[in-house]
């Protein structure tokens, strides 16, 4: 604080010494050790409420910025994210006549014939009696094993020979 080196702390040692006496030096060092502790006691307290004022102040910032946000609605933050990401709108028209999607929903059938119904009992025991049945496999056939060359690879067939 002061920048004092150990000369400077000497001279002022003696001139405290040949001025206040050796009787009186300790009392007088004690009170300059008490003014001290009081003032960094001082600086202390103002330090911490300097810092109490800062975090307050930052604190109300954080208070004024979370009402900002808590105060935009849904749709603006969706309509912001819209525009940033497709501005133009051809992004959403290319992807519905991709998809073929109506954004409106399913539509009905027109011809209530072509409407999904549910089985009807008849038609379950028709299945169920289908299943019953065993199913039948074509019978084997045979065929003859080609000749093989030496090598154990498929000899090639001439060029002109009809496949069967």
């Amino acid at each position: 604080m002061f920048d004092l080196g150990w000369d400077e702390m000497l001279v002022i040692g003696v001139v405290a010494l040949v001025v206040l006496g050796p009787k009186e030096l300790p009392n007088a060092l004690r009170t300059v050790s008490l003014l001290m502790k009081n003032a960094r006691k001082l600086a202390g307290e103002f330090q911490t409420g300097v810092n109490d004022i800062i975090r307050e102040a930052d604190l109300e910032e954080a208070r004024k910025k979370l009402t900002e946000v808590q105060s935009l609605n849904k749709n603006t933050i969706q309509d912001a994210i819209t525009k940033a990401v497709d501005p133009t709108g051809e992004m959403k028209t290319a992807l519905q006549e991709a998809t073929n999607v109506d954004p409106t929903g399913p539509t009905k059938p027109a011809d209530p014939n072509l409407a999904v119904t549910a089985p009807t009992e008849d038609a379950a025991v028709e299945i169920a009696a289908a299943s019953s049945e065993a199913p039948t496999l074509p019978p084997p056939t045979t065929t003859s094993p080609e000749p093989e060359s030496p090598d154990n690879t498929p000899v090639p067939e001439p060029v002109g020979a009809a496949k069967s």
